[in-house]
């Protein structure tokens, strides 16, 4: 199932992320405690029982409050394969992805049938088409709840601010200085940070940082070396590329590298 992705913490004091977003379209569920989730401009407290729900390439962190404990789930759905699934269930008009205007649900059906599931995918007995239908199921009843909850348009990003992250997406394993961004936009380097922050949520250089990591991610995913991995990105060393890659996913790489291989091993065995 490589459009999908589990995770499971059972003390989220152990682990604080910066400020990133994911490619993926994620749910993540409080089974314990309490965090604070900051997503785009939106600051707010969840607590055991509430479900969040993250649009692919929003900002947001989730992080424990007065170092209290907290356990979470969290689901990572493919973008492009969960389009694919509201727009065969005719909540799209076209398969072309659409924001989901929901950003917490605290109804207690869907928190239980996220837990069946997250239950159901770490269960090793389990087979894999029930695992499939499982997430299928439950995702399907979701987004027909949130079928109307379209998020409202963002505000329109300048086209010379658009063009800039785009080089920066296609430039990520580069060092971009910030006179040549300067360079590209005509801003000065103050107003080019506010004003790309003001949109993105993050500066230029982090909004860099965070797809190097997106890219990291997805080669490990391949089964790349780290060693292999850290370098292709841009990182100028091993330690540099697990010392941010740690920050932002709050696992190391090879923690997140021996769970895929974990996975592929034990479908293999059930096949």
């Amino acid at each position: 199932m490589p459009h999908v992705e589990l995770r499971m913490v059972s003390d989220g004091r152990e682990v604080c992320y910066a400020p990133h977003s994911h490619a993926q379209w994620s749910i993540g569920a409080i089974t314990a405690g309490q965090s604070t989730f900051c997503y785009r401009d939106d600051r707010c407290q969840v607590a055991a029982g509430d479900l969040v729900l993250m649009n692919p390439g929003w900002v947001h962190a989730c992080n424990p409050i007065d170092n209290q404990p907290w356990a979470y789930l969290m689901l990572y759905i493919d973008a492009e394969w969960l389009t694919a699934l509201r727009y065969q269930l005719g909540f799209l008009d076209e398969p072309v992805w659409e924001d989901i205007g929901t950003a917490v649900v605290s109804e207690s059906r869907f928190y239980d049938g996220y837990s069946q599931v997250a239950s159901c995918l770490l269960n090793s007995e389990v087979g894999l088409s029930e695992k499939q239908s499982a997430v299928i199921e439950y995702l399907s009843g979701l987004m027909r709840c949130l079928a109307d909850k379209r998020s409202l348009p963002l505000e329109k990003v300048p086209v010379v601010l658009r063009d800039l992250a785009d080089y920066l997406d296609e430039n990520a394993a580069v060092e971009v200085a910030l006179e040549e961004m300067c360079l590209r936009t005509g801003y000065s380097s103050g107003h080019l940070i506010r004003s790309f922050k003001q949109y993105f949520c993050l500066t230029p250089h982090a909004y860099q940082i965070n797809r190097r990591i997106q890219q990291g991610q997805a080669a490990l995913k391949q089964g790349s070396s780290i060693v292999d991995v850290a370098l292709t990105t841009g990182f100028t060393d091993q330690p540099h590329f697990q010392r941010t890659f740690k920050r932002v996913v709050a696992a190391t790489p090879n923690q997140y590298r021996q769970s895929l291989l974990s996975n592929k091993v034990n479908s293999a065995q059930h096949k």
